[in-house]
């Protein structure tokens, strides 16, 4: 028996990796695992050249466990080692300076593994002991076993083996009993190993027989050796995608479509993305792309390495140019995984317009299912912007779609204002703003529909790209102030505008974190009487307030509504009337006062004009300031009158509450007054 230490510069080497590779401790399958399947591809390349003459026989790479020994075994029948192999390649770990290796990789855990081939010592984070039985296959070499105990002293020996290969006998450590039950090590195989290149069993199949699970013969085989991605686009069918699809994700919807990915230069890069149906759940949906090199399992996190909005993609990128078990921050920085995301970028704008070229009215009906992917990869990937315009669909309330280039075409003449802006009406909700889309119809406007989670945002960003283009939504402003097609003097009487402010006002109900303010305009005696509008700019901020934390201070801001009164309408005429006939004998002595005052505030200013601040007497400023405050006060009765008539004017509360009810801001009890209200009117 040969005894020695294993060639490192430090003693400490595996309590470094048992600690600094304890929270991806589970990787230890992934990593025996394919390391038995690359000596097994080994082993068929010296086939493929006539360097081995023998037969392959079964080269099934086999895991099995044993509960009462606490072991996990994975046996090949590959290459094997000699025992200078071993010696070699087991041995010698490839580093030196171990001072400066534990100082500048003690943080990350994979990249210890993945820069000095440590993938075997990975076993080591779950394992007390690991030998190594291996013989070579070369003709008339002696088999060996190699041991150790997770110190740097090993045991290497001649041993008996009958066949080719490897074991690597894994003795479960204390901490790591969990390895040892059944569910997991499948759950594992499962994860990691389900694609690998050459079959691997994991005990026996199981059969229910009398009431109870009982092993057959057959092997229980976890992997597909030849998953769709490694074969050619001209070899598969439809459903060939669809059921690799339901097989990578049980409980999904069925995908709209797919790019099948195959580059060789100027890096190789294989794979299946699908377009899921997402609609609205961005996040749900990450998380969904596994990566791969060389079909050993990398990691379903893509976050930084392909786009963000790719994240949504659902489906398998391989490629051998992906470094394998390195740190998220190698990944991000690494120049393959640069092009790569690029590329695939690329690819995905390509299909997605050759879909819309060949199938318009299928791309159609899929847009409401895409269009969140597609908003989402303009607002973050510049270059997907550049080629996306070609394809991004605009959809009106009618359900029409358009290009951008065609919903220009179709408005310019029609949606221009006095100052050339062209005006995109949109309605983010069909039916609770569907007086104000008639209203902007029956003028021959088109009105967009942008209820998408991301259109706001997305019309942020279409008005910085689109010449002279504003957005503006049908409930913004009356119909006729939306498009303003030339400058208009408002004919309101400013009396009557005051009248109506103070009895709308004092009638008008308190919402919480919402404000009214009451606006009198001549809209036509065929308009509305009422209608309430919602300034664009502020409303807008709010929404991006929701969406943009760094924006959350327009999220705390009171909602700003206008209540717009129609003047020209008999229902508001009549109160103006009626308002004046009840109250005219109370406010008369109000007004004359009123009129005294602010002819005694003219002649006070008067006095005062030109003079410096110190020129002008205690006693002037005195009476200035007396009689503004009685003029206030003079103000206060005279509303206070008007608000006091108005609470008895039942029409004023019922033109308020249908303005309420047709935005959906009538609930509760007002909402119950509001009934009892309409069956007394009636």
């Amino acid at each position: 028996m040969q005894k020695g230490n294993i060639g490192v510069t430090t003693e400490n080497i595996f309590p470094v990796i048992k600690k600094f590779l304890y929270s991806d401790h589970e990787i230890f399958l992934r990593e025996i695992v394919s390391n038995a399947v690359d000596a097994t591809q080994k082993l068929k390349t010296f086939a493929s050249k006539g360097e081995f003459q023998g037969e392959l026989g079964d080269i099934t790479v086999r895991v099995n466990y044993d509960k009462d020994a606490g072991t996990i075994t994975v046996s090949d029948r590959g290459i094997g080692l000699t025992e200078e192999e071993i010696e070699k390649y087991i041995n010698q770990i490839a580093f030196s300076g171990a001072n400066d290796f534990l100082e500048k990789y003690k943080d990350d855990a994979n990249a210890i593994i993945g820069h000095f081939g440590l993938g075997f010592y990975s076993s080591f984070m779950v394992s007390k002991q690991v030998d190594i039985i291996t013989r070579s296959w070369k003709e008339g070499a002696q088999a060996v076993k190699w041991s150790c105990d997770g110190s740097p002293s090993y045991t290497i020996e001649p041993t008996e083996k009958a066949d080719r290969g490897t074991d690597i006998v894994m003795h479960i450590d204390d901490d790591c009993k969990e390895f040892l039950e059944e569910s997991r090590i499948q759950t594992l195989l499962n994860k990691y190993c389900r694609f690998l290149a050459v079959p691997v069993a994991f005990g026996k199949k199981k059969d229910w027989k009398d009431g109870k699970q009982v092993e057959t013969e057959e092997d229980n085989l976890i992997n597909d050796t030849d998953p769709i991605w490694t074969k050619k686009p001209s070899e598969l069918k439809d459903e060939d995608y669809q059921k690799f699809y339901r097989d990578l994700y049980p409980m999904g919807e069925e995908p709209l479509f797919w790019i099948h990915l195959n580059v060789d230069f100027p890096f190789h890069l294989t794979g299946v993305l699908y377009f899921p149906k997402i609609k609205n759940s961005i996040e749900l949906q990450r998380n969904k792309i596994q990566l791969y090199c060389n079909q050993v399992f990398v990691t379903d996190n893509v976050e930084g390495i392909v786009p963000d909005f790719l994240a949504l993609l659902h489906g398998v990128i391989d490629s051998p140019d992906i470094p394998l078990n390195v740190s998220r921050s190698y990944l991000q920085s690494d120049s393959n995984v640069k092009k790569i995301s690029t590329y695939i970028t690329k690819k995905v704008s390509d299909r997605l317009q050759s879909i819309f070229k060949k199938d318009r009215a299928d791309f159609e009906k899929k847009w409401d299912d895409i269009k969140i992917f597609i908003h989402y990869g303009m607002l973050s990937t510049e270059d997907f912007y550049d080629k996306a315009q070609k394809f991004a669909l605009l959809k009106d309330t009618e359900g029409k779609f358009f290009t951008y280039e065609e919903y220009k075409t179709l408005i310019k003449n029609n949606q221009t204002n006095k100052d050339g802006q062209c005006v995109y009406l949109y309605a983010n909700d069909k039916e609770a703003q569907f007086s104000y889309i008639e209203a902007a119809k029956n003028k021959g406007y088109n009105v967009l529909l942008m209820d998408g989670q991301l259109d706001t945002p997305l019309v942020g960003m279409l008005e910085q790209k689109f010449e002279k283009t504003t957005f503006t939504r049908v409930d913004a402003d009356t119909v006729d102030r939306l498009i303003v097609k030339e400058d208009v003097q408002n004919a309101v009487d400013s009396e009557e505008s005051a009248t109506l402010n103070s009895i709308f006002t004092a009638v008008m109900p308190k919402l919480d974190k919402t404000e009214f303010h009451v606006d009198a305009q001549a809209l036509g005696e065929n308009a509305s009487p009422v209608m309430i509008t919602q300034s664009e700019y502020m409303r807008r901020m709010q929404e991006m307030a929701r969406i943009q934390p760094g924006m959350a201070f327009y999220g705390e801001m009171p909602s700003m509504y206008n209540l717009v009164l129609n003047v020209d309408h008999k229902l508001v005429k009549s109160i103006i009337t009626d308002t004046k006939d009840a109250t005219v004998e109370a406010i008369k002595p109000i007004e004359a006062e009123l009129k005294g005052l602010e002819a005694r505030k003219a002649a006070l200013k008067q006095q005062q004009e030109g003079k410096k601040d110190d020129e002008i007497s205690q006693e002037q400023k005195d009476a200035l300031s007396e009689c503004e405050k009685n003029i206030t006060d003079e103000k206060a009765k005279k509303e206070a009158v008007l608000g006091e008539y108005a609470k008895s004017n039942k029409v004023i509360s019922q033109l308020i509450d249908l303005a309420l009810l047709q935005n959906g801001m009538l609930k509760g009890e007002a909402l119950n007054n509001f009934v009892k209200r309409s069956i007394e009117l009636i």
